[in-house]
């Protein structure tokens, strides 16, 4: 299962639709001369990271970067570490101002992804959520953090975080409209209270 790599639809640029594809994050500065080292989100780095490529900056708003798109100049491996060298970053300080930044690159709409098991969050949203044959809600968004992605499922009358990872999201069916998930018990509903669990009655003992 791979994870949701792709985010929501943006506005139609040049009377094309786009979508903004998640390629990589940045997460050590390497050497003195501004290189970064990568976390790939892409199949394909050395078709993504060529020089001239520019990458949309998803930082918070008090980064220096805030607006601002990153260009490659250099994309290399060392030691089995994907490096990119990036355009206006030219030594350590501007590397590390970058650190935990996440590259974004502009891609068709219609394009479908080259990645397996990679799906656009615009395809995901509007999905049935179906647990043990049921549906228990439907996809509203999809959160990307460090660490995994998250599927935000409208519930009943709440929201229901669910980390999108083959063991809890096995199947999504983007033909049947559906993703299958299979949730550790109290995910989308509270732990049901067992016989085992309720405290035996005190016995009546009558004195003779």
């Amino acid at each position: 299962m791979g994870v949701a790599k792709k985010s929501a639809a943006s506005p139609a640029t040049a009377g094309r639709p786009r979508t903004q594809l998640r390629v990589g994050r940045l997460v050590k500065a390497h050497g003195l001369k501004g290189a970064l080292k990568l976390e790939l989100y892409t199949d394909d780095p050395d078709g993504r990271f060529v020089p001239g490529a520019e990458f949309t900056l998803q930082v918070p708003e008090s980064s220096p970067w805030h607006g601002k798109t990153l260009t490659v100049r250099e994309f290399k491996w060392m030691n089995s570490h994907p490096v990119a060298f990036f355009e206006g970053v030219d030594d350590r300080t501007e590397a590390e101002s970058l650190v935990r930044a996440i590259l974004w690159i502009a891609q068709d709409v219609q394009a479908a992804p080259s990645e397996e098991d990679a799906w656009y969050d615009h395809q995901l949203v509007g999905l049935d959520v179906v647990r043990d044959g049921e549906n228990v809600g439907r996809v509203v968004r999809v959160d990307h953090l460090p660490a995994q992605d998250l599927l935000i499922v409208k519930a009943g009358a709440r929201e229901v975080l669910v980390p999108f990872v083959k063991a809890i999201v096995p199947e999504v069916d983007l033909t049947a409209g559906r993703v299958v998930v299979t949730p550790p018990t109290g995910l989308f509903e509270d732990v049901p209270t067992t016989d085992e669990d309720e405290p035996e009655p005190e016995a009546d003992i009558t004195e003779e």
